[in-house]
């Protein structure tokens, strides 16, 4: 693993500062003493994210779904590494197939390209490090080993696609050193209400049965704070990373019920409240092989390693 110190002093610009995935990204960055640009759509909102995730920078608003907008952010702030963390279509209430399209896919090459026309010559590592899904995958089987051999079932994981190939175009074209990171099934402190952990923690603060699918589908059930920490260990890689895609992720899988009795026992959810089968199981649910971690271990030396019980553990104690 790096040195911390290496980020000190260092500008870095966080898109998508706000979301689920960006504030663990800046909070690690802050910690390391990086010179930080947060950008972010709703600046007072985002007020109760710094203090509670202790995070130190300068915040830009930034309405990032306007065409050319994020180019325009880095020629301002001409950061020498951008974190792209911004995206749209994880909530199932967010339908807008143009706002996906924009976020997920036109925004990837346009920061890539600013950021080739505005390089820091001192800095040696990635100049752009991107959030990406495992739902790029889509009906893909095996070990997802190659980055492109691709199947995505919906507008989220067409669109993030695209955005991984528009990412990987501009890098070879201008030599940018850039990758995507695919990320599988990120859970911990931060997530978005209605998904699966916040789920179980609204439910034991109550008595009543909790509806739940059989559970039979297998993840990659990966901590968020190791997320984080790859994805900034990622930025210092200090050469092109190509085919310009790797999994992040932990490379095991457990079942959905797995996650969930591992969490009920930490949390004193009983058994019995447990209504497996209650609910169907969405249609874009994924069916593979324990994803191939190979590309991020040989970078960084590392893979993701919180056991799920741990990482309920410190998502209950984060207050």
């Amino acid at each position: 693993m790096s040195d911390p110190s290496e980020y000190r002093g260092v500008r870095v610009l966080v898109l998508g500062a706000s979301g689920f995935i960006g504030r663990w990204v800046a909070r690690e960055l802050s910690r390391r003493g990086a010179r930080l640009v947060l950008a972010v759509r709703d600046p007072r909102a985002f007020a109760h994210v710094q203090r509670a995730w202790g995070i130190e920078g300068e915040v830009r608003e930034v309405d990032l779904s306007r065409s050319g907008s994020g180019a325009a952010l880095v020629r301002d702030v001409r950061p020498a590494l951008a974190f792209d963390l911004a995206g749209y279509g994880v909530d199932p209430r967010e339908r807008d197939e143009e706002l996906a399209r924009r976020l997920n896919a036109e925004l990837a090459g346009e920061l890539a390209s600013a950021l080739a026309s505005a390089r820091d010559p001192a800095w040696l590592g990635q100049e752009l490090v991107r959030a990406g899904s495992a739902l790029e995958f889509g009906g893909a089987s095996g070990a997802l080993e190659d980055p492109w051999s691709c199947a995505p079932t919906t507008v989220y994981g067409r669109t993030k696609l695209d955005g991984s190939r528009a990412l990987a175009r501009v890098a070879s074209e201008t030599r940018l050193r850039a990758l995507t990171a695919r990320l599988f099934t990120v859970y911990g402190p931060g997530e978005h209400e209605g998904r699966l952990l916040p789920s179980l923690l609204a439910a034991a603060r109550t008595s009543a049965r909790v509806p739940l699918t059989a559970g039979e589908q297998r993840r990659d059930f990966t901590y968020v704070e190791d997320v984080a920490r790859g994805l900034v260990e990622l930025g210092l890689v200090r050469l092109r990373v190509e085919p310009c895609a790797l999994n992040l992720a932990t490379g095991t899988l457990a079942s959905v019920r797995e996650f969930v009795e591992t969490a009920a026992r930490e949390l004193g959810i009983a058994s019995e409240r447990l209504r497996f089968g209650a609910l169907p199981t969405r249609p874009e649910e994924m069916a593979h092989d324990p994803v191939s971690v190979a590309g991020a271990r040989a970078l960084l030396g590392w893979t993701p390693a919180t056991p799920i019980a741990e990482g309920v553990r410190r998502t209950r104690a984060f207050a």
